[in-house]
């Protein structure tokens, strides 16, 4: 990951590029979004390029004097109630939208530039501390498949994934469920238990990996010699192909020796190095080849003891698993121009001078809204510091988490608003919640909610269940109920809602028995996440924070974000709610 950008929250109130090209999420205000009359300054910031630019992204257009010009407003504004429910009034100028108000919310939504709202795969490392059978799932990677996934072949104690030959001839694999790598720069480190006998014993990391039998992998054979030998291969309907011939690393190499495979690959060009870990990793690459059999597919490793081994059982040792970079074959987008403001009070179907002016001092404003925020917590977005309130010195945006892991390496839930800026907090009914180190820079589902509205937004909040209907309650199970706001539309016991009128910046809620939520009972809805938009297929798309990708996402990692189809969350939509 690059170096994170620390800025004050003071004079940072938009820096979505003035660029056509996409752009790294950069730094926002922190605090409550005010209607601003001047659209606030942004600067270009040029885009990353290769590998090391796998990251989310927004992008908006060149804002020049075309783009202002439609947007500036006739006098008066003209209003009318539409049909249906809940009861919204539309503002208009010149016959053109500029604002949509629902009644008894306080969201509006806005006209603004198009956005494109982008998320790349995010990088991680697995250094494997936990204890459980099997390999669970990866720190931020997704969950680890094993095959074959006999209890007895894998298994992981603090610091170390093992994967244990029991019979010789049959290859042993792991590897993370994420299909869509493409451009990957990644490395594994382990060692075995023993120099075999009869026979040579391998591990491998892949990558373009669709299955068992059509694969990619970069080899390191340790033979009975003690000698290392380095290969970089693929394996298609079984049939095994040198890229290049192999090279001998070493003629001696003791047992429980770490060795580090490294594989970058870009494109066709597929590039591959091993080392002893305990030296220098090499400047130059050991092999630098192309091929274009498999253009995407999963990471992960292979242990094989070959067929004449005969002081089985011998055990792979890994102590860490890395991917530094890597792109999505299609990362996820949502392009529109939907802005979503936030009122002081809910509009209660009263168009004042007031209330004109402060849409007036929307249109065309580039500060940021509540997309805005809640894009400002997906992987690769840089940190920013606030410079006064409450959170002074402290992280208020830039990539989250979503928990810490516990011993058995399952990541926790219970991270809110506060906890992610590690600092305590006096809510509105006096009640005081310590700050918690362990969940510094995390946030789950809820708390990923209240950070955006309730923080950034300052939509009042309960510190637990608040059934009032004035402030965001702390878990998704009474935001169904008791959020601030209206209604959009429920279940009703036995399809999801239809949500006709949903709109960017709904929250919409789940009962997906995720346990994404920290509702540890039964409950009816235990995930919610905020609608973003339609992406590039059309399909409805929605951010929320989730533990398999490790924090807030609008990706398909783990389980689509998406409304529609027949994926896990479209067909456990419960609730929707404007706030």
């Amino acid at each position: 990951m690059d170096s994170m950008i620390h800025t004050s929250r003071r004079g940072l109130l938009a820096a979505f590029a003035v660029s056509a090209a996409s752009v790294p999420l950069a730094g926002l205000a922190a605090g409550p979004a005010h209607a601003d009359a001047t659209p606030a300054s942004v600067d270009p910031l040029p885009a990353p390029a290769g590998l090391s630019s796998a990251r989310s992204s927004v992008t908006l257009p060149p804002l020049d004097a075309s783009y202002f010009t439609p947007v500036t407003l006739t006098s008066p504004l003209t209003t009318s109630v539409l049909s249906g429910t809940p009861a919204r009034t539309e503002v208009t100028s010149g016959g053109r939208r500029v604002a949509l108000l629902t009644h008894g919310a306080r969201t509006v939504l806005l006209p603004g530039p198009r956005r494109t709202f982008t998320e790349n795969k995010r990088p991680f490392v697995d250094d494997f501390q936990r204890t459980l059978t099997g390999w669970g799932s990866s720190p931020g990677g997704g969950s680890w498949n094993t095959l074959p996934s006999s209890p007895a072949s894998y298994s992981v104690v603090p610091g170390t994934g093992l994967i244990t030959l029991t019979t010789s001839g049959v290859s042993r694999h792991a590897n993370l469920r994420d299909d869509e790598i493409t451009d990957v720069d990644v490395r594994s480190v382990a060692r075995f238990d023993k120099v075999p006998t009869g026979d040579a014993c391998s591990y491998g990391l892949t990558f373009g990996y669709q299955d068992s039998h059509n694969n990619y992998r970069a080899r390191l054979s340790f033979t009975t010699s003690g000698a290392v030998q380095f290969r970089v291969e693929k394996e298609v309907g079984d049939v095994v192909t040198q890229l290049a011939s192999a090279l001998t690393l070493t003629t001696s190499s003791p047992a429980n020796t770490d060795w580090t495979i490294r594989v970058r690959r870009e494109g066709s060009r597929i590039r591959a190095k091993a080392w002893r870990s305990d030296a220098a990793e090499p400047s130059a690459w050991a092999f630098d080849v192309n091929d274009s059999a498999f253009g995407k597919g999963r990471v992960g490793l292979r242990a094989l003891a070959n067929g004449g081994c005969t002081n089985l059982p011998v055990t792979l040792h890994v102590s860490r698993f890395e991917v530094s970079a890597a792109n999505w074959h299609t990362p996820p987008s949502v392009t529109h121009g939907d802005w979503v403001r936030v009122l002081p009070e809910p509009f209660d179907g009263a168009w004042t001078p007031e209330l004109e002016q402060t849409v007036r001092g929307w249109a065309g404003s580039t500060v940021p809204d509540a997309l805005a925020y809640a894009a400002m917590f997906l992987p690769g977005a840089p940190a920013v510091t606030a410079g006064d309130g409450p959170a002074k010195g402290k992280q208020v945006l830039g990539e989250s988490g979503y928990g810490y892991l516990n011993s058995q390496g399952y990541r926790m839930v219970g991270a809110d608003f506060h906890e992610y800026m590690n600092i305590s907090w006096t809510f509105p009914d006096g009640t005081y919640t310590g700050a918690s180190s362990r969940d510094a820079g995390n946030l789950d589902c809820s708390g990923y909610t209240r950070m955006v509205y309730g923080y950034h937004m300052g939509v009042p909040m309960a510190a637990k269940a608040d059934t009032s209907g004035d402030r965001i309650p702390r878990q998704s199970r009474d935001m169904a109920d008791y959020t601030p706001g209206v209604l959009i539309d429920r279940t009703d016991g036995t399809r999801p809602p239809a949500a006709n009128l949903l709109q960017p910046g709904d929250l919409v809620l789940f009962n997906a028995d995720s346990g994404d939520d920290g509702d540890q009972q039964t409950s009816t809805v235990d995930h919610v996440g905020i609608y973003l938009g339609r992406d590039a297929a059309g399909k409805r798309r929605f951010l929320s924070s989730r533990k398999t990708i490790n924090g807030p996402t609008m990706s398909d990692m783990g389980g689509s974000s998406l409304l529609d189809g027949t994926g896990l969350y479209a067909e456990s939509l419960h609730t929707v709610r404007r706030i």
